[in-house]
């Protein structure tokens, strides 16, 4: 008779398993960085060509993007791990990753509010799409209440880094990981003997010389027609060697005051949309965007800005932009001249815009910066 164990003696083996699995996947993410990047950005790409095609697929649409927005999240946390554990700092690691990376290492708390601010970010307009289908009431309730939560979120955030000025993206942004590649000496080797008996010069080759006793590498000798740009890619900036909670003043003042009005700004705005009966009043539209050009100019004078808060600066600057497809301006100005522009254009780039004018047209989320 074959010899049946009970089910007590399997689940620990079965409890082990998923661990497991999750250890070989965070491997293959890592191993593998160059070619999961690819396949994301080409899966985010087809999204974005199709946003709304088919209208009675436009959920399914968005929870394909909210789960590839998910997932690359995910695959950013095991990268972070991964870097973290190679010997030695990053060549190249930009302020925001550096400024970031300290909180979350600092701050257990950072990083479950800054992971929860950018789930609610991924999958904002998934509840609004879902919501919609019960109701306009109903839809306006939950973009209040998505609004509400990123604004508590990022006062935690404010409080937690001691006054300093949000950052976005609130996680680190991905960073390359260098695959190893086996260094072909053999086939160089040959390569170099085979030009000598043809008679023409061997074409130089870039080894990797491997230390036998340490097993360390020395790294390539630069090429001699750049070697200036070689020397400054070693060179330390003020930034590099600057404590990453120096990287972003704090702000006091008038430059603390704009910092709260900016993260209230999107609530405001949201409860105005949602108590205003036509879409073509002027009165919410220019009560957010008010808001937001009062703390632009109130924190001008507040702050000594270092290179990451210029950066910041910058994009806050550029998100701006989105006021021109909101509200009363959208409906009034910028739609009626996309519909117009789209009659005019070839077909298939005539369909990715009514494609996109479907969402801009129907979806709070769809033209939000925040």
């Amino acid at each position: 008779m074959a010899d049946h164990k009970p089910l007590s003696s399997k689940l620990p083996h079965a409890l082990t398993l998923p661990p497991k699995w999750l250890s070989l996947y965070g491997n293959f993410i890592t191993t593998h960085q160059s070619s999961v990047t690819q396949i994301e950005s080409a899966l985010r790409s087809l999204t974005y060509i199709i946003p709304g095609r088919f209208r009675d697929a436009e959920l399914a649409s968005e929870s394909l993007h909210s789960s590839i927005q998910l997932l690359s999240m995910y695959h950013d946390t095991l990268l972070t791990r991964a870097i973290s554990k190679l010997p030695g700092m990053p060549k190249h690691q930009s302020p925001h990753n550096r400024y970031t990376k300290f909180w979350i290492q600092k701050s257990k708390f950072y990083r479950r509010v800054a992971t929860l601010l950018s789930i609610v970010q991924y999958t904002e307009l998934l509840w609004e799409m879902t919501a919609k289908r019960k109701g306009e009431r109903i839809r306006w309730r939950v973009v209040v209440v998505l609004e509400v939560v990123k604004a508590i979120c990022r006062l935690f955030l404010l409080k937690i880094t001691n006054l300093r000025p949000l950052v976005t993206p609130a996680l680190p942004e991905r960073e390359v990981i260098a695959e190893e590649e086996p260094v072909p000496e053999i086939e160089d080797e040959e390569a170099q003997l085979e030009a000598e008996l043809e008679g023409r010069s061997p074409s130089p080759q870039r080894k990797e010389y491997r230390m036998k006793r340490t097993g360390l590498s020395l790294p390539d000798i630069p090429n001699p027609g750049d070697i200036s740009s070689y020397l400054l890619s070693k060179v330390l900036t003020a930034d590099d060697i600057k404590a990453p909670s120096a990287l972003l003043n704090k702000v006091s003042g008038s430059a603390q005051l704009a910092e709260v009005l900016h993260i209230i700004q999107p609530v405001v705005y949201a409860i105005a949309m949602s108590r205003s009966r036509d879409k073509k009043d002027w009165q919410p539209w220019l009560l957010g965007l008010s808001i937001e050009y009062a703390a632009r100019q109130l924190r001008k004078d507040g702050l000594r800005t270092t290179p990451l808060e210029k950066e910041q600066w910058n994009k806050r600057g550029w998100a701006m932009g989105w006021w021109a497809m909101r509200g009363a301006f959208y409906e009034n100005v910028t739609k009626g001249f996309l519909h117009s522009t789209s009659q005019r254009l070839p077909g298939l780039i005539s369909g990715v815009l009514d494609d996109y004018l479907y969402l801009w047209d129907g979806y709070y989320f769809s033209t939000s910066s925040n």
